[in-house]
């Protein structure tokens, strides 16, 4: 279905999607558990955001099914970033914002800031080794296992676990104080 849906047939991203929402809610809901509590965003809607991006985005190349679910991953950090550096932006003043009914602003904690931080200190990872980078947002935002990981990147499992190991000491080394 990925491969009909690159090339172009409409109705190959209806047929997937059924077939994947299980799984993509699971990797949501467990990305959205490391959130902060009394959140509005839901597994549901997160998994829905990162539809939309995904029919509204650009024609990917789909690989493999590991390569749909980094994508999704992807989309799925960039979904919640975005939302995170809304938030902080409203907290200093920003514009104001049209809100849903049953959407209350609320004190941004420092979960907003720590995942910002992330955000940053990724960015800079993937900047000076993309595979590291990749390996984590991979394992961290995308749930992917050592396995997938390897499958998405064209890796052995050791790499990936080495990569791993050594991305999240850079990574604690690099936000040590954030949000403390």
């Amino acid at each position: 279905m990925l491969l009909a849906w690159r090339q172009g047939d409409p109705g190959a991203l209806d047929r997937l999607l059924p077939l994947v929402y299980s799984e993509l809610r699971q990797l949501a809901h467990a990305r959205l558990r490391r959130e902060a509590p009394g959140r509005t965003l839901q597994t549901t809607a997160l998994v829905h955001e990162a539809y939309v991006r995904l029919v509204d985005g650009a024609q990917v190349e789909w690989e493999s099914r590991s390569h749909f679910y980094a994508v999704c991953a992807r989309l799925m950090r960039r979904i919640l970033v975005d939302r995170a550096r809304a938030r902080g932006s409203l907290k200093r003043g920003g514009h104001v914002p049209q809100i849903a009914l049953g959407d209350w602003l609320e004190a941004v904690p420092a979960r907003d800031e720590e995942l910002l931080a992330l955000d940053r200190a990724l960015e800079r990872l993937a900047g000076s080794d993309p595979r590291k980078g990749a390996v984590v947002e991979l394992r961290y935002f995308g749930g992917l296992t050592i396995e997938e990981t390897a499958e998405a990147l064209g890796v052995s499992r050791d790499t990936v676990m080495r990569d791993w190991q050594m991305a999240r000491v850079w990574l604690r080394r690099e936000l040590r104080g954030v949000g403390a």
